[in-house]
């Protein structure tokens, strides 16, 4: 593991399968009476959150709290960001008060990057979220929820994704979780492939690691899982299409279109969900489609980002290495 983790292209595939094991052994403090390991007391964790979220910010929260850390929320609203306060000022007065590691989620692009290579702050850099660029926790934790519904949860260790077809459909143009998608699963092994209308795909898609389809009929049965993309109304400026309708008619996912995916195939939606149009409630609320998984698996994988950027350089693992500490936490 490096020192921060800013992209999805940064992780090799032993990077990958490493956090995605290492998940596995913290989904299971999740069914413990005490759902808590020691191993980062003492540390200090700042929460920094340039745009609204809800299920990131909460579950980035949930994993610190459940390694003992200490959690620092900041919003830039009600801060001192509202008055005109730069990245440079803020970081610096992380810096001051002596933080170990940086969850950021911010509105420009490259923001994470600048932070963790500025020399402004010491600290570790998560990226979680920015901009259009890059998600890369929603992407670890989709590859797990691939991985223990098309592998399996025991069989899945030490695997990753080759083989797999998974198609991605949607607004891939505003869509960061795509692009980080699309990169971690590459690195997998998996067989990616992106359905979208042409003005939702970015300049220079070609050049990305996968297939590109303006027909979602012909790539359902032939896809393992199928992730829908919200249409962010918030990052477009113009119209992308005609209708909502239209849109639906031609890219959103319903029963029927559920219907021809294989049998083992599964759905998925990084959320929010807007149901009615890339998906219907009908498919939101069937057995196939891991919504709510995601959401529990994402509590898993950034204990095990933080556990592995923050928990020391050697790697062991937590089911044993916290086996002691743990009766000592029980009592």
């Amino acid at each position: 593991m490096q020192r921060h983790l800013i992209s999805a292209a940064d992780l090799t595939r032993d990077d990958a399968v490493l956090i995605l094991d290492t998940a596995e052994e913290m989904a299971r403090v999740a069914d413990r009476p005490i759902k808590k390991l020691p191993t980062l007391r003492g540390r200090t964790v700042v929460n920094l959150f340039f745009e609204d979220s809800t299920r990131t910010r909460i579950s980035f929260e949930a994993a610190e709290k459940r390694l003992s850390a200490d959690v620092i929320n900041f919003s830039a609203k009600g801060s001192s960001v509202s008055k005109g306060e730069s990245l440079k000022d803020t970081a610096q007065t992380l810096e001051a008060m002596g933080v170990d590691a940086v969850v950021i989620r911010h509105g420009a692009s490259g923001a994470p990057y600048r932070l963790a290579t500025s020399g402004w702050i010491d600290a570790h850099v998560i990226n979680a979220g920015d901009g259009t660029h890059q998600h890369p926790t929603q992407a670890l934790l989709d590859a797990f929820t691939m991985r223990r519904r098309l592998v399996g949860r025991d069989a899945g260790l030490g695997q990753d994704l080759n083989g797999r077809r998974i198609t991605l459909v949607g607004d891939v143009l505003h869509s960061r979780v795509a692009r980080s998608n699309v990169d971690l699963l590459h690195t997998l092994g998996a067989e990616v492939t992106l359905v979208a209308p042409p003005t939702l795909l970015p300049v220079g898609v070609g050049t990305w690691p996968c297939e590109v389809s303006y027909d979602l009929d012909s790539t359902l049965p032939k896809s393992d899982a199928v992730m829908m993309l919200r249409v962010q109304r918030e990052r477009m400026n113009a119209a992308f299409f005609p209708t909502e309708r239209e849109y639906s008619r031609r890219y959103g996912l319903d029963g029927d279109r559920m219907a021809r995916m294989p049998e083992h195939a599964i759905v998925m939606h990084p959320g929010p969900m807007v149901r009615g149009m890339e998906i219907t409630a009908e498919v939101a609320d069937s057995d196939r489609c891991t919504v709510v998984e995601q959401v529990a698996n994402g509590v898993s994988i950034r204990m095990a980002v933080l556990y592995l950027l923050l928990g020391g350089a050697e790697f062991q693992t937590p089911s044993t290495s916290a086996a002691p500490a743990r009766t000592a936490e029980e009592n």
